[in-house]
């Protein structure tokens, strides 16, 4: 497997993760998480960093189960069907009209354009969505990966934060109309969140 990035699109789809999906993960349960998910997760699912992630995630929408359309899911690559990552909001729209977006992309599965398909359909999701005015992203700043990633997306820094666990996180957001406008002049190489 090369290192290389594709120059073709990757195509992908989304697989909703419910919260006892979310919790059989965070409980380092792989095959209930894998059955009440419908697909086959990889290890990445029960590591140490998403088992804390995905706890959260079920905790979440065990207090609000609305926020469920803006919550993690698992990334199938198409037409293979192998899931490739996760990715989604980190809750529904706040009073502002901000959501934030995070996305992982299985180690073995980096570099070949599925974080930029997970990304594309993250902010196609958010731009259709009225009560969204911006999309933040935070990258740890030694993420070059990531940085590239997003660089290609309209996104402006607008700040950094840092903690002992992430370092220094750099702070980036892009208005909505921004990402409807891009959209309009491309078709996004994913199916819709």
């Amino acid at each position: 497997m090369s290192n290389e990035p594709l120059s073709t699109p990757q195509h992908v789809r989304f697989v909703e993760l419910s919260a006892k999906a979310l919790r059989a993960l965070a409980d380092g349960d792989l095959a209930g998480g894998s059955a009440e998910a419908g697909v086959d997760l990889d290890e990445h699912f029960v590591s140490d960093r998403a088992r804390w992630i995905f706890g959260h995630r079920a905790d979440q929408l065990t207090e609000d189960p609305s926020a469920a359309p803006w919550t993690t899911r698992a990334v199938v690559s198409e037409p293979d069907g192998v899931v490739v990552g996760d990715a989604g909001f980190h809750g529904p729209p706040d009073e502002a009209g901000m959501v934030e977006v995070g996305y992982t992309v299985v180690p073995r599965y980096r570099r070949q354009g599925y974080a930029r398909a997970m990304l594309t359909a993250l902010l196609a999701r958010a731009a259709a969505e009225p009560d969204v005015r911006t999309v933040r992203a935070r990258i740890k700043s030694d993420n070059s990966a990531s940085l590239a990633t997003l660089a290609g997306f309209g996104f402006t820094r607008v700040g950094e934060q840092g903690n002992e666990q992430d370092g220094i996180v750099f702070v980036f957001e892009v208005p909505a109309d921004a990402i409807q406008a891009e959209g309009r002049r491309q078709s996004p190489p994913s199916r819709s969140y």
